[in-house]
């Protein structure tokens, strides 16, 4: 493996079993800047760890072993949100598709344009970022939430759907004066500065339990 500095930049992974290939593509990733690490095969991308630290993977389609397409299919089955740019001297429309469908931000042929490669993988890294700034603002969230009661958890839910400190009371059986101190608690504890923020804080989190369980 071949790598330049770290810097604390995403990492563009090149895997591909063509040496003079993974040279060159380092060559121009790194004339721009970009981070990059270089692998023969998925199993010594694997072996190095180097998985969650990839901010995009440009993967060759046709690997010796497993193949870059069994790869990325098997990414998109684990829920893995790796961003991913195929590469392949023989791509059929078939496989194109089936790499599109499990995620693939692009599919280029060899020998690849250094242009639309480097565009690419902008637009890979650019997904990238988006997925983990979401990812922990998510679990920033989730931490926050977690310092909750089971209580003032019930009270942020009705909350969140609108109901007055009155509805509240009456629906969990409890003073209205105690529902005010628990939502000033949840308020307190979430970090919230508003309502409108306290609601779109609930539905963050909403939406990510609902990721995590597909």
């Amino acid at each position: 493996m071949s790598s330049i500095a770290k810097t604390g930049k995403a990492i563009v992974a090149v895997i591909d079993d063509d040496e003079s290939i993974r040279e060159a593509l380092y060559g121009l990733f790194q004339s721009v800047g970009l981070v990059t690490e270089i692998y023969g095969s998925v199993q010594e991308f694997l072996d190095a760890g180097a998985l969650e630290r990839a901010g995009c993977i440009v993967l060759d389609i046709r690997l010796p072993g497993r193949s870059g397409l069994e790869f990325q299919e098997a990414l998109a089955r684990s829920g893995a949100a790796q961003s991913v740019v195929m590469i392949s001297g023989h791509v059929d429309v078939q496989m194109a598709v089936r790499a599109m469908k499990a995620g693939a931000v692009d599919v280029l042929p060899k020998p690849v344009r250094e242009q639309d490669l480097l565009e690419a993988v902008n637009r890979a890294l650019a997904q990238d970022h988006q997925r983990r700034t979401e990812a922990a603002r998510d679990e920033t969230l989730r931490q926050r939430y977690d310092t909750l009661s089971e209580r003032e958890k019930q009270v942020f839910a009705l909350v969140a759907t609108g109901l007055l400190n009155k509805q509240i009371a009456d629906r969990v059986a409890i003073t209205e004066a105690t529902v005010k101190l628990h939502r000033s608690q949840v308020m307190k504890k979430m970090e919230a500065d508003s309502l409108p923020e306290l609601v779109r804080m609930a539905d963050q989190l909403s939406k990510a339990e609902a990721a995590q369980s597909l």
